[in-house]
């Protein structure tokens, strides 16, 4: 096993939603690594300061302030990289929102906007840098964020499950469709402490005391694979980088201590009639063929030990 550095240098790397939290991880991550970064951030101000504590950490970053989502944006950002750094290799779509509700009280609105920011997001970045990755002719890597919610599900997250399983599957459409140019695609499922974890009120306590600089504990960083953003990072110039040419369409969970590959969606179990199925054979032989041991739902619940 080879444990030479990851080395990025002379490549270029977007990255969304990257002005704090996991997204500030990747970026800084790649730029450790060699890579130029473009940092996005809705907020101009936490943008800039971003790029600012990279640059003076003897890294390149350039900050754009922009909301993904729509082609206008996708194409901005690809334009940015282009501009400040003469080309673009990496893409990083981490940019998200939440609008949580059970279906029966989600509005419209509320489903459009996580989907327009998720799902639209990816897709209208993805593209416009599969065009400028193709013009290039020299590679390159999509590296998308996905999530546990999109893998299993999450109760009172109808939109934003919906369009973390919309960008693995977009995932591995675009690995064979990008393959021919080199264009690497890999969905990543991370497990952190955020502002958004910090709120589930199991791991709160930890997340506090993260904060006060102790570390988390091994049944956490290990049995719940929940860790810092730093941890989730270590996955992204690993992707982005020559030692991972051959891993395409892919989903790969990382999270404190622990790395994990996700299963696609396959054929549990199987059974044949002769001349066809009716609903009374099917539901003559449910409970003692196909259906005799049902999938489970839902990110599974963390385990603690008992105090």
């Amino acid at each position: 096993m080879s444990n030479a550095p990851i080395d990025l240098t002379g490549k270029v790397a977007v990255v969304t939603g990257s002005g704090r939290g996991l997204g500030l991880a990747y970026a800084t991550a790649l730029a450790k690594a060699g890579a130029a970064v473009v940092v996005n951030d809705l907020d101009e101000a936490v943008a800039e300061q971003a790029a600012k504590t990279i640059n003076e950490a003897g890294g390149r970053a350039v900050a754009e302030a922009v909301a993904v989502g729509t082609t206008e944006a996708a194409e901005r950002l690809v334009n940015r990289a282009v501009e400040a750094f003469g080309r673009l290799d990496i893409l990083v779509t981490n940019a998200g929102i939440l609008r949580d509700k059970v279906l029966w009280k989600m509005t419209d609105e509320d489903f459009d906007a996580v989907i327009g920011v998720h799902l639209k997001g990816t897709f209208t970045l993805a593209r416009a840098a599969a065009v400028r990755l193709r013009e290039q002719g020299e590679g390159g890597s999509l590296i998308l964020v996905g999530s546990p919610a999109g893998q299993r599900g999450n109760f009172g997250q109808t939109n934003y499950a919906a369009a973390k399983a919309g960008i693995a599957a977009m995932t591995r459409t675009w690995s064979m469709e990008l393959g021919r140019a080199g264009i690497t695609v890999n969905a990543i499922v991370p497990v952190a402490a955020t502002a958004m974890t910090e709120t589930i009120p199991a791991f709160a306590p930890y997340i506090e005391a993260l904060n006060r600089g102790e570390s988390f504990p091994d049944f956490l960083r290990k049995g719940e694979g929940f860790g810092t953003p730093e941890d989730c990072a270590a996955l992204i110039p690993f992707l982005a980088s020559d030692a991972a040419r051959d891993v395409t369409g892919q989903c790969i969970g990382i999270g404190g201590d622990k790395l994990a590959l996700w299963s696609h969606p396959q054929e549990a179990s199987v059974a044949y009639a002769d001349g066809g199925w009716t609903p009374e054979t099917i539901a003559s032989t449910w409970h003692t063929s196909v259906g005799r041991e049902p999938q489970s739902v839902g990110i599974p619940a963390p385990k603690f030990p008992e105090a």
